[in-house]
């Protein structure tokens, strides 16, 4: 019997996030050999941008492309849907303070919290991909009353594959080799790259480092000199370079995490920021990043990895401010 097509709803689907997601969803880069309808949602203004969209994937003719439908309405975008795309945020502002970027995206996170708990699918699987991505996942799920809190989830897959891009061009081999990196806390500047139980085609990452780099110090200054604020702030670097945010790599980062969650990672650990249940001593009900595995029912946290008092500090600096976002969320009555 043929399995039922995949809804899936994707925010600001207008911006150019969205519109690099959308071309590879309708061609099977995320769900593989399922039927998919598309569903984007945008604000008034967005709408016409969106539209085009719609227009442009029906001339692709994508074989498993069952529909389009553009809405500005929450509650018909999450009517049935089964993956929900959270791309579209309120960017932080010239002047603005942090509780306001909260309080703006409390404002679009929250109702399609609410809307998701209204008409979505039982199965629903949510990810927030728009920025500040952690506090957004945790403001949604507060939203979503009755559906469970780990459906909801936030994107640090773009920080575990810019720390890989980074492992692989400094030790001059493919990507696909290395296993085990790990992101660690916040999608900010405050994240922690972490390569201790990394391989490297089977042999340990900081092995390999020492041996590329001149020895065990070599490795560790590298690490925490270039490796670890190279990753923070890889946005940073390519909006000077490009002259834009990231868009290809983050829709690409968006698509690995959701096939991961959806189908399995068949094994191999990765990174997603998910609801704590208290794992490596971070507070119950934060979304933070942690090495994770999914079997195709979502993801799950590994637990048993050792951090030693180096990665415990910054694991915790992170933490630190997972925590300083939600209390500042709880100030405005949003939780």
């Amino acid at each position: 019997m043929t399995p039922p097509p995949v809804t899936v709803t994707i925010t600001g689907a207008g911006g150019q996030i969205g519109y690099a997601l959308l071309f590879r969803i309708a061609a099977g880069d995320m769900l593989g050999d399922r039927d998919v309808r598309l569903r984007l949602l945008e604000i008034p203004q967005g709408m016409r941008a969106a539209e085009g969209a719609a227009l442009e994937l029906q001339d692709c003719a994508f074989p498993r492309l069952v529909d389009v439908e553009v809405t500005d309405d929450p509650g018909t975008a999450f009517d049935g849907c089964n993956v929900a795309m959270l791309v579209g945020a309120r960017p932080r502002g010239p002047g603005m303070e942090r509780a306001d970027l909260l309080a703006a995206n409390a404002g679009i996170f929250g109702p399609q919290g609410a809307a998701i708990a209204a008409g979505a699918a039982a199965d629903v699987r949510v990810v927030a991909v728009g920025n500040p991505a952690n506090t957004n996942a945790l403001i949604a799920a507060s939203a979503a009353r009755g559906i469970p809190p780990e459906r909801f989830t936030a994107l640090t897959r773009l920080d575990h594959n810019r720390a890989v891009g980074q492992l692989a061009e400094t030790l001059a081999v493919r990507p696909g080799v290395i296993e085990g990196v790990i992101i660690w806390g916040n999608h900010s500047a405050t994240q922690f790259p972490d390569v201790a139980h990394a391989t490297v085609d089977g042999v340990p990452a900081v092995d390999v480092l020492a041996d590329r780099l001149g020895g065990p110090d070599a490795a560790r200054a590298w690490l925490d000199d270039v490796f670890v604020p190279r990753v923070a702030r890889r946005g940073a670097e390519i909006i000077e370079v490009r002259g834009s945010s990231s868009v290809a790599s983050a829709a690409g980062a968006a698509i690995d995490h959701v096939r991961d969650d959806v189908l399995g990672t068949r094994g191999h650990r990765t990174s997603a920021a998910v609801v704590s249940r208290g794992e490596y001593g971070v507070p119950e009900g934060l979304v933070c990043s942690f090495p994770v595995v999914s079997d195709g029912t979502g993801y799950r946290v590994v637990e048993g990895l050792s951090l030693d008092d180096r990665s415990r500090a910054r694991l915790d600096a992170s933490v630190a401010e997972l925590v300083a976002e939600r209390e500042a969320v709880a100030a405005l009555g949003i939780l």
